[in-house]
């Protein structure tokens, strides 16, 4: 199908960008790398009477290291990640995940903030948001604010995102070099979205016990989750195959996928849990 008629407008800063989106009363779409808004507007699942290119704004493309943690502006693509050698020992979930996002053609042009923002709930950067406690920079026309996260995501393609508010800009916490971690996802074909998919890291103490687990999960629900349950069996345990066990009987517990064309909710629930056992045996080594 071909896209529904729009009006069009590249703004060149941010302050007109906002403007733009809060002149047609949430019928407006920010168009970033395009490659999830493009197929939705072919489609006809989504009709705005105005896309805002965001392709002239400066400095959303930079991608920032420091004491405080990774930077990701909203407009830095797939490849720029793949590229930035920095980010092996910065941040390697980050660096993993990014390699089961689509194929090399969508990676080209597909952007941080506009996977975060279409929010689909099998994509990996929400998954890796969720999963690290990101931080989300967001500009409109009531000023700036920072989103956790955990509050970002309300259900399949929703955000809380105004109408008039750009995500300008995601920052991952600092990442220690001992960290363990482990990000697994299965799909049917490589490049598809993931039919289930398990981000998680951890720290040690002094006597090898697990701390501060962060573990996340895409595909099994409206929206990128963070486990808890998991969490508070993993720490202060001590990695082995009993832990493990207990804490994939604990991911079972915790969710509750739904059935769709693709695979009953209960085999969602099982392809999770044996990623996480494989995802923590993988953080082991």
């Amino acid at each position: 199908m071909k896209p529904p008629a729009f009006d069009y407008a590249s703004p060149s800063t941010i302050a007109e960008a906002v403007a733009l989106l809060g002149s047609r009363d949430g019928n407006a779409k920010v168009l970033a790398g395009g490659q999830s808004l493009m197929p939705m507007l072919a489609f006809r699942l989504a009709a705005p009477e105005l896309l805002v290119d965001l392709k002239q704004l400066k400095g959303l493309d930079r991608i920032d290291i420091g004491a405080d943690g990774v930077r990701l502006g909203a407009k830095v693509r797939w490849r720029d990640i793949e590229a930035d050698q920095r980010l092996a020992t910065a941040h390697p979930l980050l660096c993993e995940a990014i390699k089961h996002v689509a194929h090399y053609q969508i990676r080209n042009r597909g952007t941080v903030g506009g996977s975060l923002a279409h929010a689909d709930p099998s994509a990996e950067m929400p998954g890796v948001a969720i999963t690290c406690d990101a931080e989300l920079t967001i500009v409109g026309g009531s000023g700036m604010r920072v989103a956790k996260a955990a509050d970002f995501f309300l259900g399949a393609l929703e955000t809380s995102l105004k109408p008039d508010e750009i995500l300008t800009e995601v920052r991952l916490p600092a990442w220690p070099a001992a960290r363990r971690w482990g990000f697994l996802e299965f799909a049917r074909r490589k490049g598809d979205f993931a039919m289930a998919g398990i981000a998680l890291h951890y720290d040690l103490d002094n006597d090898g016990r697990i701390v501060d687990a962060h573990v996340g999960a895409i595909g099994v629900a409206d929206r990128p989750l963070r486990l808890p349950a998991v969490e508070c069996v993993l720490d202060g345990g001590v990695l082995d195959e009993a832990l493990i066990a207990a804490a994939s009987t604990a991911l079972r517990q915790s969710i509750d996928p739904p059935t769709d064309i693709h695979a009953p909710g209960a085999y969602r629930a099982s392809l999770a849990a044996t990623l996480l056992a494989r995802a923590l045996a993988k953080s082991a080594a």
